[in-house]
């Protein structure tokens, strides 16, 4: 077995392998157990890498984290993310014990049974500013700030950003047609500010990035290809960190603020679960419980001993 004082593998497969054959000859775990652990850390793996993370010394809790909400986002029940859990913290404790990583990250982390997860969201200010970060006299940054104005208007996945088309886009009529999970369709407005920016990036900037390929991605790279989950991701990063947003932000921080902000200025709920393509009510009332400042002054206001 190496260490981290010996030559060892630093590239993650390689240690997973080494954490698999421990399962099944040391812990003599049964093979349908050891099947399990591998499929969950194998996806975890995945999310890492597509995070550009090679090593597991330079992943955080906070990956953990977003990784298990990506995980529920695709369907995952709480018995699976339980699973997936224990197999993230078997995996740190047998990294940790063996010195591949200096500390174990992921002993601290309670089951998702247990979690009351409030998402992180972007002030109406930050958003602002996120919103105005990319430079709109360019190519790149007329098409970045559509694509975030898209994404902060409407609410959409991720997923769904990197998949919509050109058909899917009404200007006349002010909505984009979606296609969610369980490939449900859903209907979405768009807004002033989203049309504005589309109708310019579609003038002065997609015909450009599409070099008179006949892509039909609304969004395309600076070699006129669709753009993929992580390519976005990293979009909504670099524009958050050049906008001075201290706090984590991804693409789903723009989904969590969108619905926010609409239920905070008094947006009705089942409008806003048509809007996000939530199939269960209860899913989008964990927005209900974010604004917590707005409850306050509400209460202070009319309360009789507020």
């Amino acid at each position: 077995m190496t260490t981290r004082g010996d030559k060892r593998p630093d590239a993650i497969p390689a240690i997973l392998g080494e954490f698999m054959n421990y399962l099944e000859v040391e812990r003599g775990l049964s093979p349908h157990t050891v099947a399990a652990y591998r499929r969950d850390l194998s996806r975890f793996v995945g999310f890492l890498s597509r995070r550009g993370i090679g090593t597991m010394d330079d992943a955080s809790r906070a990956d953990i984290g977003e990784h298990l909400l990506a995980e529920k986002e695709r369907g995952q029940s709480p018995a699976s993310l339980a699973r997936a859990l224990a197999a993230v913290k078997a995996f740190f404790r047998f990294l940790a014990a063996h010195r591949f990583v200096r500390a174990d990250i992921a002993d601290v982390l309670e089951a998702p049974k247990k979690w009351r997860h409030l998402p992180e969201v972007l002030t109406v200010d930050e958003a602002g500013r996120l919103l105005a970060a990319p430079d709109a006299a360019t190519l790149y940054g007329r098409r970045d700030r559509a694509l975030l104005e898209v994404m902060y208007a409407t609410g959409v996945r991720v997923s769904e950003a990197a998949g919509l088309r050109l058909p899917d886009v009404n200007l006349d009529g002010g909505y984009l047609r979606c296609m969610g999970k369980g490939s449900r369709e859903r209907i979405v407005p768009l807004g002033r500010e989203a049309r504005r920016a589309i109708e310019e990036y579609l003038a002065e900037g997609r015909p450009r990035l599409a070099r008179g390929r006949a892509a039909e991605e609304l969004f395309l790279t600076r070699r006129g290809r669709p753009f993929t989950r992580l390519g976005i991701w990293k979009v909504v990063k670099g524009y958050a960190a050049k906008a001075g947003i201290g706090k984590e932000v991804t693409p789903h921080t723009l989904r969590h603020s969108f619905a926010t902000h609409l239920l905070s200025r008094g947006a009705d709920l089942r409008v806003v679960q048509e809007m996000l393509g939530h199939a269960d009510i209860a899913t989008t009332q964990t927005y209900t419980h974010v604004d917590r400042d707005r409850l306050k002054s509400v209460h202070k206001k009319y309360h009789p001993r507020g």
